[in-house]
């Protein structure tokens, strides 16, 4: 197969270019950046979540660097046009696991020549990654902001066992007592998990692009039924009160789930911040791939399996300053019950702020753009001051 070339220039904002970096912790790292990097001149990092890629940033970049910043966003491992991870069902997880994308993050920041960056800007997946990349090394990323996806510490580590021996899990478990309730339903992280998720969303009925869009409509401020609010415990019936594409009904799929919210013809065309141009593009990118290359960071998560090497950070706090932003109309901000409540309060030591935007869902950077880009920038004036 042939060498992929950059995202072709005549799909980005004017300053926005893209090119490849390579040997980052064994990938060819497909990066857009603005702004020059001349030395002195400070850098940001821009890292997305799903079904996101670089792109998703391409409305705050050129904002940034008119503010005199180098900025860098990488399709980030398995995702659009950086190679060298293999992406199929049955490979190795440990690759995928939080603690290696956090090696391929610091990995691009040294290949950049950067011994340490003004701010890691992180989105959905990408905020946990961030919020990873500001607890582990922050004397590489001074300060860190987090959109859509709180940071609520890492997992404790098991304490005084010895006395007190760990409770027996609950039973049922969470996924049993979803399927339990009289409308059975189920999480989508662990359907993004299963063997067939992938083909689900590449092949499905709709298309990739029809898909991408019910799915990018759904979670956004345009879908009016996004009232989002704190869930009182991680149990079936507080989860139930999410919408579908959080909690899914049984049966469906991910496409089946949001084609039942498909907007209208009139609605796709009142969209403005994802026109049917843009989201092209990440149908482009998905079409041609499939979306197992982020489907494997979930099943790296949802399985438990790295769980212990998270648990080796357990009481540490971020200690550079943090700043969270997201949507007024995002769930996101409360499928974790008490996670947003932890960030503010323990997990992050010189919190800035949590501002959620209205006319935002979930994909808040393209949503509300001028919005978020001034948040930023006034966030990160005031850790130069």
């Amino acid at each position: 197969m042939a060498e992929l070339s950059p995202l072709p220039s005549d799909v980005l904002p004017a300053g926005v270019r893209a090119r490849f970096v390579s040997d980052v912790n064994g990938l060819r790292m497909h990066v857009l950046e603005a702004g020059s990097p001349a030395p002195g001149r400070p850098a940001v990092l821009l890292l997305h979540g799903f079904p996101e890629l670089a792109y998703s940033w391409r409305k705050i970049m050129p904002a940034l660097a008119a503010a005199g910043f180098h900025v860098i966003a990488p399709d980030q491992r398995g995702y659009g046009r950086t190679t060298g991870a293999r992406v199929d069902y049955d490979d190795d997880l440990r690759p995928f696991r939080v603690l290696n994308v956090v090696r391929d993050t610091v990995g691009l920041v040294a290949a950049l020549g950067y011994r340490s960056i003004a701010c890691v800007v992180g989105h959905d997946f990408g905020a946990s990654i961030a919020a990873w990349c500001a607890l582990v090394r922050p004397d590489v990323f001074r300060s860190v902001a987090l959109m859509s996806a709180p940071f609520g510490g890492p997992p404790e580590l098991p304490f005084d066992t010895e006395r007190h021996p760990p409770a027996v899990p609950a039973s049922p478990t969470i996924h049993e007592a979803l399927a339990a309730l009289p409308r059975p339903r189920k999480h989508y992280q662990w359907w993004f998990s299963t063997r067939s998720a992938n083909a689900r969303m590449w092949r499905c009925p709709q298309g990739v692009h029809d898909f991408l869009r019910a799915y990018f409509h759904h979670k956004s401020a345009d879908w009016k039924d996004n009232r989002p609010h704190r869930l009182a415990a991680w149990s079936a019936e507080e989860l139930a009160k999410m919408p579908t594409y959080y909690i899914m009904d049984l049966a469906d799929d991910m496409p089946a789930a949001v084609a039942k919210e498909m907007p209208s013809p009139q609605e796709i065309a009142a969209c403005r911040w994802l026109p049917d141009d843009e989201l092209a593009v990440y149908a482009g990118e998905y079409g041609r791939d499939g979306f197992q290359g982020g489907l494997n960071w979930y099943r790296a998560r949802s399985d438990g399996a790295f769980e212990s090497e998270l648990q080796l950070y357990s009481g540490r706090t971020i200690d550079v300053p943090s700043i969270f932003i997201s949507g007024s109309s995002d769930w996101g901000v409360y499928q974790r019950p008490g996670a947003v409540e932890r960030m503010q309060s323990t997990a992050c030591t010189r919190f800035a702020g949590c501002h959620l935007l209205d006319g935002a869902g979930h994909w808040v950077q393209q949503e509300q753009a001028a919005r978020v880009s001034e948040l930023l920038l006034d966030f990160l004036k005031g850790q130069s001051a």
